[in-house]
Formats: structure tokens, C-alpha cells, sequence
């Protein structure tokens, strides 16, 4: 008879771990996660079809010296794990990032009642498609004073190579929340005291300003169109950034680098 309750734990527990997990494609991409000591591999994956020369064999060479899993698939099954036949190149490996987690399990964390002294600030990001500018993102948030990057799957560029080059590795160790859809994501965080706010070049309140809100989670939108109507109506409050000189946006890596360090610098 099967215990409900134990594969319900199983299954979260599961869940829970792959979502601190990074799964990276490409031979040299992957070979130079494997040359860093600093970066805990839970698994690399091989297609079958792979001759065991040239980066293949140096990267069995490492993970057999590691003691790091290795698993062969056929090439089907393999860019079912890339989500990227066509540039795989037969190779993936799944990276351990302890400070990744979903947005739902970072929630059940917070207990702003029980604490109200704690503040907690979070950067969602609606739209963000430049690799360049998501990994400039995951930097400034890794180094800033921010307690999480709110990252949809849906809309959002990729976690590839590109992104772990500009974020200058720092995606690895960065406190990312997982969710599907940001719309979700924000409607379940303002049912816990989250105030959402967007940024908006039309907005009287300024970055500057402090926010008093014990929730705080600031919204950035699509490089060219800015924030989408359906996040947009979900903002309780808009800020901008003062303009000189006649500028009326920056990029948006650099204005998630401001709200980083807002706090660090006031």
C-alpha cells in the first residue's frame, strides 16, 4: 500500500532540489564548468553518438577524476534535457546552484508577521530577452542587497553560456526564485504583503526615495516596450529614475544596478 504522505514528501523534495539545479549545453561551455573546482556538477550527459576524442574525451577525463556522474542518451533524449538540439552538440551538464530556488518555496520561507523588523527586497523581471542584459542583471543582484531576482521561464531569455558569460559567473551563485508566469508569482506574493512596484519615466516618486514597505518587489520591463500591460496593472506604485540633460531611459541592467545598491548606498 502506498503511503501518500511519504511520496508527497518525495516529490517536493525532488522538486525542490531540481530547481537549485542549471542545466548548461555546448562541449566547451561544458568543459569549462567541469575545470572549475568551485562549481558543484550533479550529472553530465552524452549522446551516444559522441566519439570519445578531442574536448569529449577531456571531458570524461575530468568528471572520472571528479567522480561526477555520467549518463549517455540517445540524441532524441538528450535535447529533450538541452531544450536546444540544434546547438547542443551532444553534450550537457547539470550545475547545483544552492541559493536557486522557486518562488512559492522562497514565500513559505518568509514569515514578515513573526519578524517585523525584516525587510525583504526582490528585482521580477517581465520580458527581459537580451542574454547580455540578464546576466548584467544577476550580477548587480548578486553583489547588491537583494534578496531575490524573480525569473519567469515564459518570456524571458534563456540560462545559457551567454548568460553565465555576462553574469561572470556569478548566475551560479546568485539568489534566483524560479517561477511559470510572473503574473502568478506577483499575485501570490501580494497576497503576502508584497508591494509591487514598477518602474515608469513617468512616475513622481524617485528611485531615491525610501521605500517603507516591509515587502518591497521592483518590477523591470521588456528592453524596448517596457513593462506589459497585464504586469503593469498589478503595480501598486510607480517610481523613476531623475533624467539629465534630455535622457529618458537607461538600459535596463544598469537601472536593476541602482536598485541593487539603493539601499547599500543611502
Amino acid at each position: 500500500m502506498t503511503n501518500n504522505n511519504t511520496d508527497t514528501e518525495q516529490y517536493t523534495r525532488k522538486k525542490q532540489f531540481f530547481n537549485q539545479v542549471i542545466t548548461l549545453f555546448g562541449r566547451k561551455p561544458v568543459l569549462e564548468v567541469l575545470q572549475d573546482p568551485k562549481l558543484t556538477v550533479y550529472r553530465v550527459h552524452l549522446s551516444e553518438s559522441n566519439k570519445p576524442q578531442g574536448i569529449i574525451s577531456e571531458i570524461l577525463e575530468i568528471a572520472k577524476k571528479r567522480e561526477i556522474e555520467v549518463l549517455y542518451h540517445s540524441k532524441q533524449a538528450l535535447s529533450r534535457i538541452s531544450k536546444n538540439a540544434k546547438q547542443d552538440q551532444g553534450v550537457c551538464i547539470d550545475i547545483l546552484c544552492p541559493k536557486h530556488q522557486s518562488y512559492e518555496d522562497f514565500l513559505a520561507s518568509v514569515s514578515l508577521s513573526q519578524s517585523p523588523d525584516k525587510t525583504i527586497r526582490l528585482i521580477a523581471l517581465d520580458r527581459i530577452t537580451n542574454p547580455q542584459n540578464l546576466g548584467m542583471i544577476i550580477r548587480s543582484v548578486c553583489a547588491g542587497k537583494i534578496d531575490g531576482l524573480l525569473l519567469p521561464s515564459k518570456g524571458c531569455a534563456t540560462i545559457d553560456s551567454l548568460v553565465v558569460k555576462a553574469s561572470a559567473g556569478t548566475l551560479f551563485k546568485a539568489p534566483l526564485l524560479h517561477c511559470e508566469s510572473l503574473t502568478g508569482a506577483l499575485h501570490e506574493s501580494k497576497k503576502q504583503g508584497a508591494t509591487v512596484y514598477g518602474l515608469s519615466s513617468h512616475a513622481t516618486q524617485s528611485i531615491s526615495d525610501k521605500q517603507t514597505d516591509q515587502f518591497v518587489i521592483y518590477v523591470l520591463g521588456n528592453e524596448t516596450e517596457g513593462m506589459s500591460q497585464e504586469i503593469s496593472t498589478l503595480c501598486d506604485k510607480r517610481i523613476s529614475i531623475p533624467m539629465n540633460n534630455g535622457v529618458e531611459s537607461l538600459n535596463v541592467a544598469i537601472t536593476a544596478s541602482l536598485l541593487a545598491f539603493k539601499e547599500v548606498l543611502s
